[in-house]
């Protein structure tokens, strides 16, 4: 199944999960109401909603908590977004100017909490809530401790692979393994089933993020996401990593990284580096592996068409352009 198929299967649960994010972020403050309906307007693929309702469906019949987590989860993760927008100094997402870019950051943080206060809400009164809780409380301390430790990293210009697959779980697999882990507890699901749901969660977005960092060094402009942002912001990703392993310019690589502020010239050098070095093709079998490691904690599903579209949101991370 493609992603219309898997909406189409979803049916009425997508259509309130889409209704009730729609619902929370209601504001009688015209400037938010307006900024919030240019958000949803922007708002991307909806994997991790996507994800949270193909478990709840595969693994018991989606629940109104299965509704309400699948709307937080993209009401947390574009208050995320807002977040590392200012924190990047990013002027557009998506091909549009983000709102620190068109109201300032000051305004895009009040946006993005507003965001994160409506996922709240919504968790607060779920019949699950106890355990929801602490796993999107889990998730938000994630998050932050990944933004700090690509930050320090970004700095220093020492990251380790170890480095990098802890910045990706925080920043990236956390939240679909929230998604993944608060949709089985909606349905009551067994604490293996429990624990299979996350294992491939958290696969899958670290999948997920390896093939974005592939295409900050491999994409091109024209698929609607500028190409070596990550470089220019001094971001040591999986391709790089791959460059320089073994490599005897290992720390004169690492050094132009460092400077790369004052000499923005060495990006293409570095750039060329990978090229030469076959940073990408690593990158490549190590996406290969997250996604055959993803694929395996399915195995535990029950069979069905729900385990069926997750299995093609895994291999979608192969194939995908933008």
């Amino acid at each position: 199944m493609n992603r219309q198929e898997i909406i189409a299967y979803l049916g009425a649960d997508w259509d309130r999960v889409q209704a009730l994010i729609r619902d929370a972020l209601h504001s009688d403050v015209g400037l938010l109401e307006q900024t919030n309906g240019q958000i949803l307007s922007n708002s991307g693929k909806l994997l991790r909603p996507l994800v949270s309702l193909l478990v709840s469906r595969s693994l018991g019949t989606p629940s109104e908590d299965s509704v309400r987590f699948a709307a937080a989860t993209e009401l947390l993760h574009n208050a995320t977004l807002l977040h590392d927008d200012v924190t990047d100094g990013s002027a557009q997402r998506r091909g549009r100017p983000t709102v620190a870019a068109l109201l300032g950051p000051s305004a895009a943080v009040l946006v993005g909490d507003f965001w994160l206060a409506r996922a709240v809400d919504l968790i607060v009164v779920a019949e699950h809530r106890d355990a929801a809780i602490r796993v999107f409380s889990r998730t938000l301390t994630d998050l932050a401790e990944g933004e700090m430790l690509q930050l320090e990293k970004a700095s220093s210009a020492d990251t380790t692979e170890q480095d990098y697959l802890r910045i990706i779980y925080c920043k990236t697999a956390s939240l679909f393994t929230a998604a993944a882990h608060t949709a089985a507890v909606s349905v009551d699901a067994p604490e293996p089933l429990v624990r299979a749901a996350c294992a491939f969660a958290e696969a899958f977005g670290t999948a997920f993020q390896i093939k974005d960092d592939i295409l900050d060094y491999a994409g091109t402009d024209a698929l609607g996401k500028p190409v070596g942002v990550d470089l220019r912001e001094r971001k040591i990703t999986l391709p790089l990593l791959g460059a320089l392993e073994g490599s005897p310019r290992a720390e004169e690589i690492r050094s132009m990284v460092r400077q790369i502020p004052e000499h923005p010239e060495y990006c293409e050098e570095i750039r060329r580096f990978v090229r030469e070095r076959d940073g990408i093709g690593r990158a490549v079998r190590s996406l290969d592996a997250w996604v055959d490691r993803a694929l395996r904690a399915l195995e535990a599903f029950p069979e069905g068409p729900a385990r069926d579209a997750l299995a093609e949101l895994a291999r979608y991370n192969i194939w995908r352009e933008v």
